[in-house]
């Protein structure tokens, strides 16, 4: 045995082994269930609550993140309640076994190559094994599920077995018959959604008769209230007309008499108030006038201006005129002095050397 030589050993046990427990299912799955969604694990590659990247550090999250996760969270829940209706409609749409008759019921049967007892619970047994460190491993030999359970068998009997023959003559009489009845009664609604075509066509035509009839009716009766209504309008347009011929010539009669009368003393009266005037006189008095004296003024204006300016100028003038002269003057009377101061230098210096001649000429007389 294996377990019995001193080989080198690989590795070792930390604790005894055991085999993988199986999750408590029934054995076969209901309609209502989904299909291996509570069995199936996460993968935590792609689950959201796995943190990636630096742990240390504070996960920010943004509002477009937590707005991105919200909407692939969403999506995915979605996509899982698809998975899960086509799921059901698929297993809803697949044919099922069909009821069993009167006196019998169905029972589960394996349908494998090999059989096997079924049960809830697999059978768990702890094996142990060692394997030497320099044999290869062997091939795994071919899977062989060991035979368990106990076998039955059944006999039908012949009286038992289905006769076509005998069990499809009734149902060839009712479907013949259905036919024959579905296929009257289509007939029948044939002739008559014909008759209520014909029936429809007809009254079509006496309607669009009577609405030709009835508009024709409302054209002439509108035709007829127009004209009755511009007949008013027209006798009414003559009485007005007729009554304000009246009175304008009623009033003109009234004011030819009144006005005879006051003919000469209203024209003397307007004469007096000014109403008749000499348009020459009132253009010569009223716009010529003043126009001249506003222009003979503003030339003396002007006239005035140009000889204040003249004066201010001549002004100006004489005083700059004195300025320079009196700059002038004093100018050269600096010059003067400094003439004077020089020349009186001058004579000073030839004073002090006549002095000096006249002093030195007795010296050398004496010598």
């Amino acid at each position: 045995m294996a377990m019995t030589q001193q080989a080198p050993q690989a590795f070792e046990y930390a604790s005894q082994p055991q085999a993988v427990g199986t999750k408590r299912r029934a054995k076969y799955r209901g309609d209502d269930e989904s299909q291996g969604d509570d069995s199936l694990g996460l993968n935590i590659h792609t689950d959201r609550r796995v943190v990636r990247g630096n742990t240390y550090a504070a996960q920010v999250v943004t509002q477009n993140a937590a707005r991105e996760l919200d909407r692939l969270r969403m999506e995915n829940e979605r996509a899982i309640k698809r998975d899960v209706a086509r799921k059901r409609m698929e297993a809803s749409a697949r044919p099922k076994t069909p009821p069993p008759v009167p006196g019998r019921s169905h029972a589960d049967t394996m349908t494998d190559t090999y059989l096997e007892e079924l049960s809830d619970r697999p059978v768990e047994v702890d094996r142990d094994t060692q394997t030497e460190a320099y044999l290869d491993r062997p091939p795994s030999p071919l899977f062989v599920p060991a035979k368990s359970g106990q076998d039955a068998a059944s006999q039908v009997d012949v009286a038992e077995i289905f006769d076509f023959n005998a069990e499809v003559a009734p149902i060839l009489e009712v479907l013949v018959g259905k036919t024959l009845q579905t296929s009257m009664l289509e007939v029948m609604e044939e002739e008559e959604l014909a008759a209520i075509r014909r029936r429809q066509d007809e009254f079509e035509e006496e309607r669009n008769a009577e609405l030709m009839e009835v508009q024709r009716l409302e054209a002439e009766a509108a035709r007829k209230f127009a004209e009755k209504k511009r007949r008013v309008h027209q006798e009414k347009e003559r009485k007005r007309l007729q009554a304000e011929l009246k009175e304008k010539v009623a009033a003109r009669s009234f004011a030819k008499a009144y006005l005879a009368e006051m003919n000469a003393s209203v024209y003397g009266e307007l004469e007096k108030e000014g109403a008749f005037y000499d348009p020459v006189k009132k253009e010569v008095e009223e716009v010529f006038l003043p126009w001249l004296f506003d222009a003979a003024v503003a030339q003396s204006t002007q006239t005035t201006v140009a000889q204040n300016l003249a004066d201010d100028l001549l002004l100006s003038a004489l005083g700059q005129a004195v300025k320079l002269h009196e700059a002038a003057k004093a100018k050269q009377a600096q010059l003067e002095a400094e003439l004077e101061a020089k020349r009186k230098q001058e004579e000073l210096e030839a004073t002090l050397k006549a002095e000096e001649e006249k002093a030195a000429a007795p010296e050398g007389g004496e010598e």
